[in-house]
This record gives structure tokens, sequence and C-alpha cells, in this order.
């Protein structure tokens, strides 16, 4: 039976050549993107910022209402078509979207490390990233064998195969599919199929690509239940990241307990976490997480 870590753990990611968390406080945070600085948003930082002057390339400027809304502002040349950037062997496309985001979600890197350690020594697993976004997850597991990449957004989907051809990828074994996350799920349950390892990143609140409306609140539970049904015994992981919720991590671990009861290896949940650059950098957390893990 799977055993629940109940003590939190913290995934904490550093910077690397092409990004870096500069600095953070008063609700901001200062990061650099290849060679550009931005400004943008971040609740967590509650505390005060290190450095007295942030010098920046742009900012993101949130809107008044609570739905996420807002603009970029600009103070120096920033491509608008985005510029290349690298994580590891994967080469990408950084760009302001109207989202806030920049194409990519930095503190994710740890959980593509986490998740090659798991298939470490494998060329033949079969893995599935739900709400795949541009990408560079499915092209860090793409090292370990076939990927199914699935996102409702046609526009991502197609940025993610732009990474592909960047990255000298495109004629890896990965399916490039538009679709309703949950719906694929299920249907990939009633096919019979499995995988070895299963990365999921629902957001709060999304629409699929046929208008499907999905409430993280509501879908979520359904979606884990069909998750597992596509791993069995000789699987290696899940992952489950979840962003801006009011919810611990204890909660998304407790469901991983219930959902995987009977099947062997360790469940674990915590806090996501980009360190700041430079001597005594903070933790910045931006995300809650659990996932399953099963060394075989």
């Amino acid at each position: 039976m799977a055993q629940l870590i109940e003590q939190p753990h913290l995934m904490a990611g550093e910077g690397w050549a092409d990004y870096g968390l500069v600095d953070s406080g008063h609700g901001r945070k200062l990061e650099r993107y290849g060679r550009y600085r931005f400004i943008r948003p971040e609740p967590q930082a509650m505390w005060s910022p290190r450095l007295p002057d942030w010098q920046a390339d742009g900012e993101f400027v949130p809107g008044s209402d609570e739905d996420g809304g807002g603009r970029w502002r600009f103070s120096g040349q920033v491509p608008r078509e985005g510029w290349p950037m690298a994580w590891d062997d994967v080469r990408f496309t950084a760009s302001c979207t109207p989202f806030r985001h920049l194409g990519f979600f930095p503190d994710m890197a740890p959980v593509w490390s986490w998740m090659r350690d798991q298939l470490a020594g494998r060329d033949d697993a079969q893995t599935l990233n739900l709400f795949g976004y541009t990408g560079v997850g499915s092209l860090a597991l793409s090292a370990h064998g076939p990927v199914a990449h699935v996102d409702a957004s046609k526009k991502s989907v197609a940025q993610a195969r732009d990474n592909a051809a960047l990255a000298g990828m495109g004629d890896r074994p990965i399916r490039w599919l538009v679709d309703d996350a949950a719906k694929f799920a299920a249907r990939e349950v009633r096919r019979e199929r499995r995988y070895d390892g299963i990365i999921l990143d629902p957001p709060k609140f999304g629409r699929g690509p046929n208008g499907e409306t999905w409430r993280i609140e509501e879908g979520l539970g359904p979606l884990v239940a069909d998750c597992r049904r596509l791993l069995d015994g000789d699987s290696r992981f899940l992952f489950l990241t979840v962003y801006a919720v009011r919810m611990s991590s204890l909660a998304l671990g407790g469901l991983l307990a219930e959902t995987f009861a009977g099947m062997p290896g360790t469940i674990e949940h915590g806090d996501l976490s980009v360190r700041e650059e430079g001597e005594g950098g903070r933790l910045l957390p931006t995300a809650i997480f659990a996932r399953w893990s099963n060394p075989g």
C-alpha cells in the first residue's frame, strides 16, 4: 500500500544560466529571462525587497478585477515574438503573454529533474503530460520514451511544436493533442491504456477546446482517479501541481493516498519554491504539489 509521508516536503528551484529570481518583496518579484528582466506581481512575497532599485525591461501591471487581468508596460526593446532560452538540453521560446506568464513556468525545473530521475536508464517509458502548456516538460520527458502531450489551447500546442523544432527534438515520439484533459484521460481509461508516468498541472479554472468548463474543486478528484487507472504496479510516478488555490498540500496528499490505496510506492506533498539569487537568497513559494513515486 502506498505510504503517505505526512511531513511536508520542499522542492526548491535554483536559477540557471537563462533564468533567475533576482529579488522579491512588497508583492512583486524581479526575474531574469535570458538577457531581459521583468517585474511581475507575486502576492506571496510579503517581505521587503533586498535591492534598493529594480531595473527591468518590462513590468506586468495587474488590472483592478480578480480574474487575472492586466497589461505589460515595457521600458526596453523586448521582442514581441519572443526570444530563445534553454533548460538543460531543452530549448524553447520565452515571450510576454497576456496572462502575465512568459511562456513557461521556471518553478517546474526541479519537477522536470525529479521526473527524469524516476525514469533514469529508460528509453521506452510511456508518459502523459496533461495541461502540457508549451511543452518544456514534454520535451524533458521525451528523452526517456514516447510522450502524450495534451492541452486545450491550440495556440499552446502550436508553441509546443515550435519549441520541439527549436530544441532539435522535432523527431521525438511526442503526440501533440489539442483536447480537454479530463475527457482525454477518461477515453484513455476506456482504451485500457497504461503509462509509466503522468504529470498533471491543472489550472484553477479553464475551458476545453469545445467550451468545456473546468473547475479544480469539482474536477480534480475524478481526474486523479482516471489517472490512477492509467498506472499500474510497474509505473514510476504521478506528479500533481496546483496553483493559486486556498488549499493545503496535505489535502492533495490525502487525495492521492485514498486514490492510490493498494498501490506500492510513496506519496509526498509540499511546496514548490524558487530561491533568490545571491548570498542569503530567500525561498519564494509558488505552488503546492503532491506526488506518487514507485521505484519499482
